[in-house]
């Protein structure tokens, strides 16, 4: 059996809702009007909240763009069965169960049921913003909030510069403004793909809580700068890729570069010389001049267009060779310096032959010093192949003349007569000697 606090409960809001069936009669209004909803007491709304230890009610914090579809659902954990309410941040209630007291059309119900109370609200404005509530009629009664933000984009976006078309090394001053946007923008500035730093930025508060956001920035533009978009990107919740270009005009004065035709190797004398000046400026260089420094061109140096011919080089042509180019911005030159060689000279042929006889190895980078040095390299060879003889010559001599002596070195031995060691002088030796005096004739010598 129910308690007395919730049949009296059950009485009350049965009241309220032919309350509310008399509401959709026509006495109430839009959201931004008055409506003539029933208000249940403040003691009411205020068991509501004391009874959050226990509560059932679910909801969450919507955020909508300006313009788009906001949905706010109630949620019922454990329903019993209960009544589910919605109610606009001035306590009207804009759902009472399936039933829509208020008539506003924006608001439509998407899914009713034992445990969801879940409402549409189209074309969201920024009127719109603010604390939605979802009650559950309880014994005690619940409530819970849900907020809704409105996101506002900026509705412009715009670029300003003083002037469209600058010179190289001036400074450009831009100016982008985001008008009107909620929350306020941030305001990012690009050259091409690269970001800038130094911008410096204003923001204003403007009515119905929107702002305005106004970043400002100098750059030193150059020629590399020419045709290449400045770019002011916004970062915001409500918007992705929001930006606005401006392309600036960078005039500049020529660029200027010889280069040589023919040709390619050393400048000889009697051969052809052509140079080419390539000039490159905004706007486009009027002319291009050829001159020749600290002195007159000579006679035979034939110009046409932006190239220089001289067809047979000579030692009078040595100098430097200047290119200029102008426009409106500026002028500038580039210099060539001439220097005429000696014609080649053919080496005589040679007065010798020589075979050679040479033994390679194995080796992964052939040996071309050799084809390099030309006949140098074979006089060289010729000369230590001469060397080489002379002193294998040498050393055979040698080794003849050694086995030579060898061959007739020996021991002298001389036989003398016998007695001659106990003579008392040289004659007595040769008389008492074996044989006397004959014996002399047979006094041989041996060379062994």
């Amino acid at each position: 059996m129910a308690s007395q606090p919730g049949a009296a409960l059950r009485l009350f809001l049965l009241i309220s809702g032919l309350r509310a069936g008399l509401l959709q009669q026509g006495r109430s209004s839009s959201l931004h009007g008055s409506s003539e909803t029933f208000a249940l007491p403040d003691s009411f709304y205020e068991q509501l909240q004391s009874s959050g230890e226990r509560q059932n009610l679910e909801t969450e914090n919507v955020t909508v763009v300006e313009g788009e579809v906001a949905t706010i659902s109630c949620r019922v954990k454990n329903n019993d069965d209960s009544v589910i309410q919605l109610l606009n941040p001035n306590r009207q209630t804009i759902y009472f169960r399936d039933f829509r007291p208020l008539k506003d059309s924006r608001f439509q119900l998407v899914n009713f049921s034992s445990s969801e109370l879940r409402v549409s609200l189209t074309n969201v404005s920024i009127h719109d913003e603010g604390r939605y509530f979802c009650q559950l009629y309880t014994d005690p009664p619940q409530e819970a909030y849900t907020t809704i933000t409105v996101l506002i984009p900026p509705n412009n976006l715009v670029i300003d510069v003083q002037k469209d078309t600058y010179v190289e090394g001036e400074e450009v001053e831009m100016n982008c403004t985001a008008m009107a946007s909620k929350p306020a923008a941030v305001i990012r500035w690009y050259k091409g793909n690269q970001e800038l730093e130094g911008s410096k930025t204003e923001v204003e508060a403007m009515d119905n809580k929107m702002f305005r956001v106004r970043s400002q920035i100098s750059v030193t533009v150059l020629r590399e700068d020419d045709e290449v978009p400045f770019v002011c990107l916004v970062d915001h919740p409500a918007v992705k890729d929001l930006e606005t270009r401006q392309y600036i005009d960078v005039q500049y004065k020529p660029a200027v570069m010889v280069s040589v035709v023919y040709p390619q190797g050393l400048t000889r004398e009697g051969e052809p010389l052509e140079l080419s000046c390539r000039a490159v400026g905004k706007p486009r260089p009027e002319k291009v001049t050829w001159l020749r420094v600290d002195d007159e061109l000579p006679d035979h140096v034939l110009i046409e267009d932006e190239k220089l011919f001289i067809s047979s080089l000579n030692k009078t042509d040595n100098g430097t060779y200047r290119c200029e180019a102008s426009n409106s911005v500026g002028s500038s030159s580039a210099d060539y310096t001439l220097f005429v060689y000696d014609p080649p000279t053919t080496p005589p042929p040679p007065t010798t032959t020589t075979t050679t006889t040479t033994t390679t190895t194995p080796s992964t980078i052939p040996d071309t010093r050799a084809a390099e040095e030309g006949p140098l390299g074979v006089d060289h060879a010729v000369i230590g192949g001469v060397v080489a003889v002379v002193v294998f010559a040498m050393l055979c001599l040698l080794i003849i003349l050694g086995r030579y002596f060898a061959r007739h070195k020996g021991t002298y031995f001389t036989h003398e007569a016998k007695g001659a060691d106990d003579a008392a002088d040289a004659d007595t030796a040769i008389i008492n000697a074996e044989g006397g005096q004959n014996s002399c004739e047979e006094k041989k010598e041996y060379f062994i």
